[in-house]
């Protein structure tokens, strides 16, 4: 008909269809649809006259093209760097190895929620020692400018301790460990704690985990939860869906069909009957989960890529009275009365406390407006220890302390109704922007601060992106390329 030559419907039709071929032939996923260019690439051709065009062949792409992108995405990146100047940056990186085994370190740089991937390291051949790491980290630190960085952070293992060499070589620059992995090693302490416990939900969870899946899926209608050991907080995760499923799994191992299941290991199946009707144990099920529940929003919390370095302190202590309030109240005591278990536990929270603290923790938590005077000791050494690092110069460094006082006494322009006001009411990274002209060089350190994260958990995230880029179908890629790619592919969302 007219109108469908008018449309082109036939020729619309014809092109639909050796896009889905290349979809299906290619075993692309069909979420490649949603791709924000993918989509603007045909209304781009459909409105340019391109006479004879043909898409990049598979030398273009891997060569020219992809070194042009690379350059692109630099000159996107180049104001983001800049701003690093005002916001200061942290360094975060975190290590694993690829689908060929070879060890691999990446690095990345996070300021105000933005994580740019910097780069990865192939170490095969190498000691990953400390001093190994503490070369790759000044070397980083000198590519991104000594003067921006305002932290490096890394896990707690024992060969990331080089990184706490680099405060010899930038004395500006503090070596911070990971929280979220510092609160990992928290829960893990605790399985220890309750270790018979432990080796009983072990012995339920994998069991069913291995039953017919069709019968269990007749009575449960979520699954049950595989969670890989370097999984933060695994054992609460796994915890946690199983009191979701309680009910299900009960009415299963009470039904005609789990008497019916023959299996090689009945003593083990009578066991996990007996703990599954068993009210106690669902009670010690509750009971852990309750106690474990503050650490495990922390990890949660911090485990992002949002600026949280200046609530660590103020969380921490929360955590701790959290914890504490679980345990009064299960082993019915009251505040004044003494609890032998929760001083172990609080003893482990204390003790990875100070392992895992810093005088950036302190100095950030100090600046919190909504914060309020308090005479710590501990928080005014640590505070005065880190304000030492950041200006060695006696003159300036009173100059910075008075401004300090005006801040906290709520003089100068801190004294303005809208200033208290907007303490907090406002986010406290805006009102340094409103009200802290009156303090230029506490302002300074305050905006650098009040932008950086707690953890390197997006290092971790980013071998995600790693292993999508370098998968076991391209595992000939080589790490360069790889690096290049994921450099491209990790920027672009930016």
């Amino acid at each position: 008909s007219a109108i469908e030559k008018a449309f082109n419907k036939s020729e619309r039709e014809h092109l639909d269809y050796e896009i889905v071929k290349t979809f299906y032939l290619a075993g692309l996923p069909f979420n490649l649809a949603r791709n924000p260019y993918f989509q603007s690439t045909f209304p781009y051709a459909a409105n340019h006259n391109i006479a004879r065009y043909l898409p990049p062949g598979y030398n273009l792409l891997r060569t020219t093209l992809f070194q042009k992108e690379k350059a692109n995405i630099d000159r996107l990146c180049a104001s983001i760097r800049n701003s690093w100047n005002e916001k200061g940056v942290s360094i975060v990186n975190d290590g694993w190895s690829d689908s060929q085994r070879r060890p691999l370190i990446n690095f990345m740089a996070v300021s105000d929620g933005d994580a740019m991937f910097l780069k990865s390291v192939d170490c095969s051949g190498q000691t990953k020692d400390m001093h190994f790491i503490y070369n790759l980290l000044k070397e980083v630190i000198n590519e991104v400018e000594y003067t921006k960085v305002v932290q490096v952070i890394t896990d707690n293992a024992s060969n990331y301790k080089g990184a706490g060499l680099i405060e010899k070589e930038f004395p500006s620059i503090v070596w911070t460990p990971c929280a979220v992995h510092t609160l990992n090693l928290v829960v893990k302490s605790y399985k220890q704690l309750v270790a018979i416990f432990s080796l009983y939900f072990l012995i339920c969870y994998f069991f069913l985990f291995s039953i017919c899946p069709a019968m269990f899926s007749e009575f449960v209608s979520l699954k049950l939860l595989s969670v890989a050991e370097t999984r933060f907080a695994s054992m609460v995760i796994m915890l946690k869906r199983f009191k979701l499923i309680k009910s299900g799994i009960q009415n299963m191992v009470i039904s005609d069909k789990w008497i019916l299941y023959r299996d090689n290991q009945q003593r083990r199946a009578r066991t996990v009957k007996e703990k599954l009707l068993d009210d106690l144990w669902w009670d010690s099920i509750y009971y852990i989960l309750s106690f474990t529940a503050p650490i495990y929003d922390m990890i949660r919390f911090c485990d992002t890529n949002k600026p949280s370095l200046y609530l660590v302190y103020d969380m921490w202590d929360m955590m701790i009275e959290q914890v504490k309030k679980a345990i009064y109240y299960h082993e019915v005591k009251m505040v004044h009365e003494e609890s032998h278990f929760f001083q172990v536990v609080h003893e482990i929270l204390i003790d990875r406390w100070d392992k895992n603290n810093t005088p950036l923790h302190y100095l950030a938590h100090a600046l919190n407006p909504k914060v309020p005077p308090h005479k710590d000791m501990e928080i005014n050494q640590e505070r005065t220890k880190c304000i030492r690092k950041y200006f060695p110069n006696l003159e300036e460094r009173n100059k910075v302390n008075m401004e300090y006082v005006k801040f906290v006494g709520k003089n100068g322009d801190f004294r303005d109704f809208d200033s208290i006001e907007n303490r907090y009411a406002m986010d406290p990274k805006a009102l340094w922007v409103l009200h802290g002209a009156c303090v230029p060089m506490l302002q300074t350190i305050a905006l650098r601060l009040l932008a950086q994260l707690s953890s390197s958990s997006c290092a971790e995230r980013n071998w995600s992106t790693y292993s999508f880029v370098h998968s076991m179908k391209r595992n000939k890629m080589t790490p360069k390329r790889a690096k290049d790619l994921v450099y491209i592919h990790s920027n672009l969302r930016l």
